[in-house]
């Protein structure tokens, strides 16, 4: 039975043993703009393309996560004590959000609604924390996250064109309202 609990700290890479760290789809989200005068509008259309993004995780990225893991508003899934995957969250205060820095599922246990279970417990901080909306940032080529957090109730409410070296990958934020 997987527990979900309160994200201490990270005293080793999990990750080494979750498998692939990356994602692989056929469909992407193409991002298209169009400006004119004094406006211009983005466009989010799916697009059949294979693509493929693998990373490390280093010490070093796991010391930047366990300080936002010290804010106490991370959390890790869990089976007989063994991490499976975490949201790690920073609640910013300076416009009252609560944002999910990092959601990362082991690939044996991924479609297993862990992410879901996880997610569940973002939407309970952030009432506790009565934080106007919860927010993340992924990519447009990472076809299967925008679709999951869509189903999770976030939309699309902006995009970054130029915050990736990869010009194919434009960053997605999305957020929503959490229920108080």
């Amino acid at each position: 039975m997987i527990e979900i609990k309160k994200l201490e700290k990270l005293t080793c890479n999990p990750t080494l043993n979750w498998g692939l760290n990356g994602y692989k789809t056929d469909k992407i989200y193409a991002v298209s703009s169009i400006e004119m005068a004094n406006t211009f509008e983005f466009i989010v259309r799916e697009k059949n393309q294979p693509y493929t993004k693998i990373w490390e995780t280093n010490s070093e990225d796991i010391a930047e996560l366990n300080t936002i893991i010290e804010q106490g508003h991370s959390f890790g899934a869990f089976h007989d004590d063994e991490l499976l995957g975490w949201v790690i969250c920073e609640f910013r205060e300076w416009n009252n959000s609560l944002f999910i820095e990092n959601l990362l599922i082991s690939e044996k246990f991924r479609g297993q609604s862990i992410g879901r279970l996880l997610l569940k417990n973002v939407n309970k901080t952030a009432r506790e924390l009565k934080c106007r909306i919860v927010e993340l940032e992924t990519q447009n080529t990472n076809y299967l996250a925008v679709r999951f957090y869509q189903k999770a109730g976030f939309t699309i409410t902006g995009i970054n064109t130029k915050l990736y070296n990869d010009s194919s990958e434009t960053a997605l934020f999305m957020s929503y309202e959490p229920l108080l």
